[in-house]
């Protein structure tokens, strides 16, 4: 049977464009397990830092995924709006996130912070690598609350009716990727971090399998109205960027792989 959408994006709305949204409680769920998580792994001695320090580190991460989530969407989808009206990135209520371009974002503020308080960068991107697919879970499922992001037509019974897509069934591609990059991530980088008892290369597992997932779902998400597909009329920008992701991200584990043969000599 086929559903047509009708879900609220917000949860209160407390005055004109000032409401409390899905979208908005999923990043907060996201942090807080955040939390959790860094506190299990100091406990357990996988990463050493005393109570400021996890703090500062989460502070870098929320500016990393705000700063260049909001910034880098503007650069990879909607370059004419920031050179036309710059303040448009501060307008947080018009919506519009990139997750690579949180990515990047995250490396940044983790970089900068490895280096001040001289931390192994390489478990932070781990510790960082293993919560991610959570707050992707949580964001995904924002994704499908509000609406948006949503798939190509289909005949499937499982397909639904977006409003703002006109009146044919679609993909739910939101929920494949809260499957995929979301739950299926989650467990494979589990699995291999209780194995291995460390967090070495979980960044760059993370990276690859991120990127991999994503690249595939996007042949059931339809691309960018503005933008349509931009390399070959096959690949769209999500495409793009994950390519990219996987190749540095298996250049990174390569370079750890070979690092650590070489400590071990």
């Amino acid at each position: 049977m086929i559903w047509t959408h009708n879900l609220n994006p917000e949860i209160i709305h407390i005055w004109k464009n000032i409401a409390i949204r899905w979208y908005s409680l999923a990043y907060f769920l996201a942090f807080v397990i955040a939390i959790f998580w860094f506190n299990y792994l100091v406990k357990n001695n996988y990463l050493n830092l005393n109570t400021k320090e996890k703090e500062d580190l989460l502070f870098y991460l929320f500016l990393g995924v705000v700063v260049g989530g909001r910034f880098f969407y503007f650069i990879f989808y909607h370059t004419e709006l920031i050179i036309n009206d710059p303040l448009e990135i501060l307008r947080f209520w018009h919506g519009g996130m990139s997750f690579h371009g949180g990515f990047i974002g995250v490396l940044i503020g983790t970089y900068i912070f490895a280096k001040q308080y001289n931390k192994n960068l390489w478990k932070l991107f781990g510790a960082e690598g293993m919560i991610a697919p959570v707050g992707l879970f949580f964001g995904r499922l924002g994704n499908f609350i509000n609406g948006e992001l949503w798939g190509k037509p289909t005949d499937g019974e499982w397909g639904i009716i977006f409003p703002g897509a006109g009146p044919l069934p679609r993909h739910p591609s939101q929920l494949y990727e809260a499957f995929t990059e979301g739950i299926l991530l989650f467990l494979i980088l589990l699995i291999i971090f209780k194995v291995r008892k460390n967090l070495y290369y979980i960044g760059p597992l993370f990276g690859i399998g991120y990127s991999t997932f994503r690249f595939f779902v996007e042949y059931f998400r339809e691309p960018d109205r503005h933008m349509g597909y931009i390399f070959l009329n096959s690949f769209s920008m999500g495409q793009i960027l994950s390519f990219l992701m996987l190749i540095f991200s298996v250049i990174i584990l390569i370079f750890l792989s070979k690092k650590k043969r070489r400590t071990n000599v």
